[in-house]
């Protein structure tokens, strides 16, 4: 009941447009949920029908409250002592504190979602608080949180760190009270809170794998630099399997490098390691089409068509199939990629038929009867799903 409570609670923001989504994953790690249906009840939907009252507010403040302190212990039993920064005058200024703060939670994926769950549900309640919550709530320590979510999220997600800094100077510039409003500049107010963590930009052709080694061993922040290079992974990663769909085993062996660091079974520096060798796969098969001889689109078809244990003189003729194939389709006479023609069963018999047509001149002779029936149903579902879509070549 507690995860309904709770998905219902953030429906019922979207739909107010008070917050948007932030995942779509909703994981309950706070004994307030237990409650929080109960003290909504009202809030959200009034009591029997009648219109909402607008007293049960106050049982949000209490949840937001409730919420501020709950994340703070969490971080609290994770040595990270958000109390102690709030002491210092130039809260957001303490670049060391965020990043230790930081690198303990990408220590640990579980961690960092869990204290994801924790800051989505403050930020939540605190919208909902508006705009009462300005004049009534201590919102430095709310700014704190979303203030380490957005370190964490510039390292593992990319995120934009400027929209985040902007939305945190927002939440303080709107809580302040000045007794000297003259004296009060908000631009220096703001030039507090910018973002610190800007992260490292690679060039996948060009990385130093020494320097990458040696510059890890040197580093204050293990994780951090683990968590930049697993967002260069995963961004390189995208790409790769946007340009050719079969790299999917790629996405497995992440996954299982991954897998094996979350369980227990590798340690920071071997996890490292682990990735920088991953990296170096990736590059040599961003590079592989130019050592094929084939464009990325020819290699895609390329993969699709090859099976296991060919001769050279046999790949020659796959790759060969590969170029006539995209030749035919979309220089071919007749002319078969007509406008939707994935739309229409007639249409689409057309292309078929000059797949086959292709692939049964140029695929080598130990294609079987079911391999070449295989190869030629791979091919045109693919065509259909890029025309479906408007995607590549067949846009």
């Amino acid at each position: 009941t507690t995860r309904l409570g709770l998905r219902r609670l953030l429906e019922h923001y979207e739909k107010s447009g008070l917050v948007e989504k932030k995942n779509g994953e909703i994981v309950d790690y706070y004994n307030v949920f237990r409650n929080m249906r109960k003290a909504l009840k009202d809030y959200a939907q009034g009591a029997d029908g009648e219109a909402p009252p607008v007293q049960e507010k106050s049982e949000l403040f209490k949840l937001l409250d409730d919420a501020v302190v709950q994340t703070l212990e969490f971080c609290q039993e994770r040595d990270i002592e958000m109390e102690v920064v709030f002491e210092k005058q130039d809260t957001f200024k303490s670049i060391g504190f965020f990043n230790q703060a930081a690198d303990t939670l990408l220590s640990n994926e579980e961690w960092r979602k869990q204290f994801n769950v924790y800051e989505n549900t403050v930020t939540a309640l605190y919208e909902a608080c508006k705009p009462e919550v300005f004049q009534r709530h201590n919102n430095l320590r709310i700014a704190a949180i979303q203030y380490l979510r957005g370190v964490v999220d510039a390292l593992v997600e990319q995120a934009d760190i400027d929209e985040v800094s902007q939305k945190i100077s927002e939440l303080l510039d709107e809580s302040v009270v000045v007794d000297n409003s003259e004296a009060f500049s908000i631009k220096d107010h703001r030039a507090e809170y910018e973002i610190v963590q800007k992260g490292q930009g690679w060039d996948l052709s060009k990385i130093n794998y020494d320097k990458l080694r040696k510059d890890f061993k040197k580093a204050e922040y293990k994780h951090i630099e683990i968590a930049e290079l697993r967002a260069f992974i995963d961004d390189k990663l995208q790409q790769l399997l946007e340009q050719n769909h079969t790299r999917t085993d790629f996405a497995q062996r992440l996954q299982e490098i991954i897998d094996k660091y979350n369980s227990g079974s590798s340690s920071a520096d071997a996890y490292f390691e682990d990735l920088v060798q991953y990296v170096g796969n990736l590059r040599e098969e961003s590079e592989r089409h130019i050592r094929e001889g084939l464009t990325e689109e020819e290699l895609e078809i390329y993969d699709l068509l090859k099976k296991d244990k060919l001769t050279k003189s046999e790949e020659q003729k796959v790759k060969l199939a590969a170029k006539d194939l995209i030749i035919r389709l979309l220089e071919g006479h007749p002319k078969v990629l007509v406008q939707d023609w994935w739309k229409d069963g007639q249409t689409q018999r057309a292309v078929k038929a000059a797949i086959e047509e292709v692939l049964d001149k140029d695929l080598p002779e130990s294609y079987d009867r079911v391999a070449f029936k295989e190869k030629c149903d791979n091919v045109f579902e693919l065509v259909v799903e890029f025309a479906a879509s408007g995607r590549k070549w067949v846009a």
